[in-house]
């Protein structure tokens, strides 16, 4: 049974949120005192915002917009101490103008962004000159930057954790206490920025990764679910958080085994008032789905439907066959992708396994990277 839409389903939410934090003798985030939320980011002129005519994103033009970009982590794990060297912070790595030219520079158009749950929030012990509005408004200048620099940006939450527990790691779907908040907050936040989507949860893995009607019924509604050890929140109900701010902006939802299961999307994608959503899809060397064969099968059948934009590609083996026949069959069919990771430094050493693109942020390609520079500057 579908949720409710809308405001029904965030009341429904709040109701379900208060009594699983009673139940547990937690303390919800549920309903908290109103963050210093920062005022939303214009965009650009030059830049127009983006929405869902059947299978294509269009401009408010109506042009088609195919996204290519990067990944760019660090927001996710730095404020709560992670990378190397460990310590705090938000960014890993420069955050300035000169940092995202020269991601512009490789002929990107986006530019995606993990987020983490606790530091948006404000909550579970993070510093707090890392978290709350500390944390709000570096995301939102990071997303004013690019925007000004004619990049879309694409929000995710990529950590996130249940009650008590510190985010400080990636969970197999989306908690119900502190997500819905958390998606209220930032939806609120750039609601009036439509060159900024939303990417409701990065590689969804309940029911063990399997790709099972069980795993896809916990993926739309949530609840107690298999190989989730605390209570899920659903895609529709984080639809319907979303959409009750007023946001109309595009939402993506990733698929299940880590985003690269595209096989019930369809079946079970939530119910959107505005048929603004696309599906999210992860393809590397090392997945399951890992060939044109399975290509041509899952995720040309989504393709046919709905935009889907691969989200994250990669190799850990700088394979330029394997990246560049990806690439080229989603090129044939104007479906957008954005490679792993835009970092350099210690944490993500220019060895072939870290996956990253670049040996500093100049734009220095590692040899992986300059496989996908390589691609991007042949493209018409």
């Amino acid at each position: 049974m579908r949720r409710a839409p809308g405001v029904l389903a965030v009341a429904i939410w709040l109701s379900a949120v208060s009594c699983t934090a009673a139940s547990a003798g937690l303390v919800t985030t549920a309903d908290p005192a109103p963050l210093a939320a920062p005022p939303a980011p214009t965009t650009d002129a030059a830049l127009s915002g983006l929405h869902v005519e059947g299978k294509r994103l269009v401009n408010s033009a109506g042009d088609v917009v195919v996204l290519h970009g990067v990944n760019r982590a660090g927001t996710e794990y730095k404020c709560v101490g992670g990378g190397i060297p460990p310590g705090g912070g938000i960014f890993d790595g420069p955050d300035d103008a000169a940092s995202v030219v020269a991601i512009k520079s490789w002929r990107a158009n986006a530019v995606r962004i993990g987020l983490n749950e606790d530091c948006w929030l404000g909550i579970n012990g993070v510093p707090a000159e890392y978290a709350g509005s500390s944390y709000q408004r570096a995301i939102a200048d990071y997303v004013s930057l690019l925007n000004a620099n004619g990049l879309y940006a694409i929000l995710q939450l990529h950590w996130s954790a249940p009650g008590s527990t510190l985010a400080d790691a990636q969970q197999p779907m989306p908690d119900l206490e502190h997500a819905g908040t958390f998606w209220s907050q930032v939806a609120g936040t750039f609601k009036s920025n439509t060159a900024v989507i939303f990417d409701l949860f990065n590689e969804p893995y309940p029911d063990d990764g399997a790709d099972s009607a069980a795993a896809w019924t916990c993926w739309r509604d949530g609840g107690r679910c298999r190989g989730v050890p605390f209570e899920a929140a659903g895609m529709q109900l984080l639809v319907d958080v979303v959409r009750a701010t007023g946001a109309t902006n595009v939402i993506a939802l990733g698929g299940l085994r880590w985003s690269n299961y595209l096989s019930e999307w369809l079946v079970y994608r939530p119910s959107d008032p505005l048929n603004n959503l696309v599906a999210a899809w992860h393809a590397y060397d090392f997945n399951t789905c890992n060939t044109v064969s399975c290509y041509a099968g899952d995720v040309a059948k989504v393709a046919a439907k709905v935009p889907v934009i691969a989200l994250e590609i990669g190799t850990d083996s700088c394979d330029a066959v394997f990246l560049n026949s990806l690439m080229h069959w989603l090129d044939a069919r104007q479906i957008g992708y954005l490679a792993w990771t835009w970092n350099a430094g210690s944490w993500f050493s220019p060895v072939c396994s870290e996956i990253t693109l670049v040996s500093d942020y100049s734009g220095t390609p590692t040899v992986y990277g300059q496989i996908y520079k390589t691609h991007l500057s042949a493209l018409p």
